[in-house]
Parts: C-alpha cells; sequence; structure tokens
C-alpha cells in the first residue's frame, strides 16, 4: 500500500506542498515528511513505521524528520557518503546508511537508486511497478537544477537511468502522480537538452555575462523566478564547460 501526502511546507514548487510518502503497513517506510501534519498523523493511525527516509535533504523535504524519528522510533536511513549532511539538516543521526542498491526492508522492500543532479545526495526509492522520484521528476513544468549543489550532466543521467527501467508510475516529491514515465521522463530530457542549446546559442551570438545569456535563453517572463532561471542557465554554462563547448569561469563565458 501506497499513500502520498502533500503537506504544506516552505517551498518555491507550485502549490506550496511537498510530498511525503508511506510505503507498506506494518513495517512501514516514511519518505519525505517535510514537516509535522495532520494528514500523516492520521495516515499513521493504522500503520507501523518501521523505517524513515529522505530523497534528499532540502529543507523542504526534511522538515518532519525529528518529529517522527521521536513519535514512531523508527530505523532512520541516510546516504551513506552524506551522512553527515543528512544530520546537519534533520538534527537526527541516522540508524543506518544505503548506497545504490541496498534494499529498505519494509513489508513492501523498497530498492536505492542513485539519480543525482538536483542535489548531489539525491536518491529515488524503486518500488516492483514504480519509483519515489523526489524532485528528480514532476508531472508539468521542469525541476530546478543549480550550481554547487547541482549538476546538470548528473541529471540528465539520472533522468535517463529512470526512462531505462520502463516503471508503471513515478510518485514525486511536488505535484500528481506521472503516469507515463517514460514519455514524461524523455520530455524533461529534451526540455534540458532545448535549453542547453539556447544557452550554447547565446553564447556563440556574444552574450559572456550570466544576464546577458539568461535574457537571450528565456523566451517566457521570467517575474518571481528570474533567480532560479538564472542558475539553471549557470548549471547549464558549466556543463558546457566540463565538457569544452564554452569557457565559463563563473562570471563570463565564451564560445570555444
Amino acid at each position: 500500500m501506497l499513500a502520498r501526502l502533500p503537506t504544506r511546507t516552505t517551498t518555491r514548487a507550485p502549490g506550496g506542498r511537498t510530498n511525503a510518502y508511506l510505503v507498506g503497513r506494518s513495517s512501514a517506510l516514511l519518505v519525505d515528511p517535510p514537516a509535522p501534519d495532520d494528514a500523516i498523523d492520521a495516515a499513521l493511525a493504522d500503520r507501523t513505521v518501521a523505517h524513515l527516509a529522505v530523497t534528499h535533504t532540502h529543507p523542504d523535504h526534511v522538515g518532519g524528520v525529528a518529529h517522527y524519528a521521536a513519535e514512531t522510533g523508527a530505523t532512520v536511513w541516510a546516504h551513506e557518503r552524506h551522512a553527515g549532511r543528512f544530520e546537519r539538516a534533520t538534527g537526527v543521526a541516522p540508524d543506518r546508511t544505503f548506497r545504490e542498491g541496498t534494499v529498505i526492508p519494509a513489508d513492501r522492500p523498497v530498492a536505492v537508486v542513485e539519480t543525482p543532479g538536483h542535489a548531489r545526495d539525491h536518491v529515488a526509492f524503486a518500488l516492483d511497478d514504480g519509483a519515489l522520484v523526489g524532485d528528480l521528476a514532476v508531472a508539468s513544468g521542469s525541476v530546478f537544477v543549480g550550481p554547487r549543489d547541482g549538476d546538470m550532466r548528473a541529471y540528465l543521467t539520472a533522468l535517463r537511468r529512470l526512462h531505462a527501467r520502463d516503471l508503471d508510475a513515478l510518485y514525486p516529491g511536488h505535484g500528481p502522480v506521472i503516469e507515463a514515465p517514460r514519455t514524461r521522463l524523455a520530455d524533461l530530457v529534451a526540455h534540458r537538452r532545448d535549453r542547453e542549446r539556447r544557452v550554447r546559442a547565446a553564447v556563440r551570438d556574444g552574450a559572456c555575462t550570466l544576464d546577458e545569456i539568461l535574457d537571450r535563453s528565456y523566451e517566457k517572463d521570467l517575474t518571481g523566478v528570474r533567480d532560479l532561471a538564472g542558475r539553471t542557465v549557470a548549471a547549464h554554462l558549466e556543463k558546457l564547460a566540463v565538457e569544452g563547448a564554452v569557457t565559463w569561469d563563473g562570471e563570463r563565458a565564451a564560445p570555444t
């Protein structure tokens, strides 16, 4: 049994909610509790939570970890390479750690799939017919990938890895269930490739600062999201620089 529990929290995602998930019943896994919430409490009333984990440690996915770890006594899991980051974000020391392929032994077993890109510690949790994908994908729109914590090359790889699994559904961290995963994942890859072409063309045509490249790469109104769009363009520039397509020093870009 899988329950999606949209929870209001501090997030810039559309709708202002982050999805928590409960997987199983008698030995359940709680994923991404964003905050203490009545809907989560009601869902817990007839379940025993044995495990608690998060897809990544951004604040809108971990705000309820300490509360529900204390309330349920669940085994708290964290990424083995990012356990310190998890503890700093949640205030909770993990009981166990996972890595690629680890199976969390809930009564509906869940396997860890490493999917960095949106965040360096990002993972998905694969079920027999679907996956909890955090901020890897959304049903409409696109996912923010910025520099420093994000990596556009890794993000595209993660999308393709999930696409290859040919799952029946994806359960995202924000918004409704994705019912046609392969189509949606392919669309997200195509969107990023199109943005990359626009960024590269802007640099080739003489734009060199981030603001100049941003203005030439987007045709839509960026009111309210210009900062996020700018950081996304910076992530594209970092990718293109690694690949030798442009030079980028964090302030100015040039064609190679």
